[in-house]
């Protein structure tokens, strides 16, 4: 048939323009959708055989993927990836800053307050101060302490002995170790006691009227050091 002409839409405009302009958005659209969604996972990017060798060998050295990557500008997961695949062993690192304080500087607190050269954390975060050359927090101490499985606790009070005195406790113990109860029940115990010459040393209470003003029923007279006293 001669002289057909293309088929127009209401508007009048041409239908096979329309069609081709449509498949070309089409394939515009898939090409940039194809471009935004595809991985870049999927495209790998090869290493040398020299930069294998040193990512390996800081792996080694305990150096972290962060830190790798920023020494070899090679990406973080590139550095994740051979070390899963070449050094699964190692162990990861568990993150946060680390530590100021080394297993040998805790070892040497722990002795401090065993042999009594400290006797709390204060007294060893200056003693440690000077060893690891850097500021340190009391705070830090007593958390690495509690992690040794130490707690801090209350002196007891007891009576202050010298040398001599438990020279000669140690001396009683020895000479008396192999009594038996029979020959303890035939020594007479007693106890010393404190008494005073004028007044008490405890509280005295007294009833007192409501309004009731000061009077000598309601003051408790004393004198200097007390009056003295007598020890039986």
């Amino acid at each position: 048939m001669v002289g057909m002409l293309p088929k127009m839409d209401k508007t009048g405009t041409c239908l096979v323009t329309q069609t081709k302009i449509h498949i070309q958005i089409l394939c515009l659209s898939l090409k940039q959708f194809t471009c935004f969604f595809i991985p870049n996972s999927i495209i790998m990017r090869t290493i040398s055989f020299t930069q294998k060798t040193t990512i390996l060998s800081m792996l080694d050295a305990g150096q972290s993927a962060h830190h790798i990557a920023s020494t070899t500008g090679l990406h973080v997961s590139t550095i994740s990836r051979l070390r899963s695949k070449e050094r699964s062993e190692l162990q990861k690192s568990s993150g946060g800053r680390p530590s100021k304080l080394s297993p040998t500087n805790i070892c040497y607190a722990v002795r401090l307050i065993s042999t009594g050269q400290a006797d709390n954390a204060v007294q060893v975060t200056k003693a440690l101060t000077n060893i690891v050359n850097q500021p340190l927090s009391t705070t830090t101490v007593c958390r690495h302490l509690k992690k040794t499985g130490m707690k801090a606790v209350v002196k007891f009070k007891r009576p202050l002995l010298s040398a001599k005195h438990r020279k000669a406790r140690l001396d009683f113990a020895m000479a008396y170790k192999d009594w038996t109860v029979e020959d303890w029940k035939k020594v007479i115990w007693s106890d010393e006691t404190k008494i005073n010459r004028l007044g008490s040393d405890g509280c005295k209470w007294v009833w007192k009227k409501p309004g009731e003003g000061l009077s000598d029923r309601l003051v408790d007279g004393t004198i200097k050091f007390g009056g003295g006293s007598m020890m039986i």
